[in-house]
C-alpha cells in the first residue's frame, strides 16, 4: 500500500468533517457525554476496525476518544486510513 502525499492527505481531509493531519497520522477526537458512550463508540469502533484487519491507536480519557491512523507498515497515511476514517466517523 502506498504512502499519501501530503497533497492527497489534504484532499482527503477536505471530505472527513473533523479530522486533521498531526504527526504523520488522520487525527480526531470524538467527545461523548460520559464515559460509558465513549466506551461504546470504541467498541464498535472495533467491530469496523477488525472486518478491516486495521486498527487506530486509541487514547481514552474519560469523554473522549481520540483516535490516530496511520499504517505503520507502510511508514504513513495510506488509503486504508481514509477507508477507517471515513467509517468511523459514520458511526460518531
Amino acid at each position: 500500500m502506498d504512502v499519501l502525499s501530503r497533497e492527497q492527505v489534504d484532499g482527503a481531509l477536505a471530505d472527513l468533517e473533523g479530522w486533521s493531519y498531526s504527526d504523520g497520522a488522520l487525527t480526531r477526537t470524538f467527545r461523548f457525554a460520559d464515559f460509558a458512550r465513549a466506551v461504546d463508540f470504541v467498541e464498535q469502533l472495533a467491530d469496523v476496525a477488525e472486518s478491516m484487519q486495521h486498527h487506530p491507536d486509541i487514547d481514552i480519557r474519560y469523554n473522549k476518544v481520540t483516535l490516530h491512523l496511520v499504517t505503520h507498515s507502510a511508514g504513513g497515511v495510506t488509503g486504508r486510513d481514509v477507508e477507517l476514517a471515513t467509517h468511523l466517523q459514520q458511526l460518531a
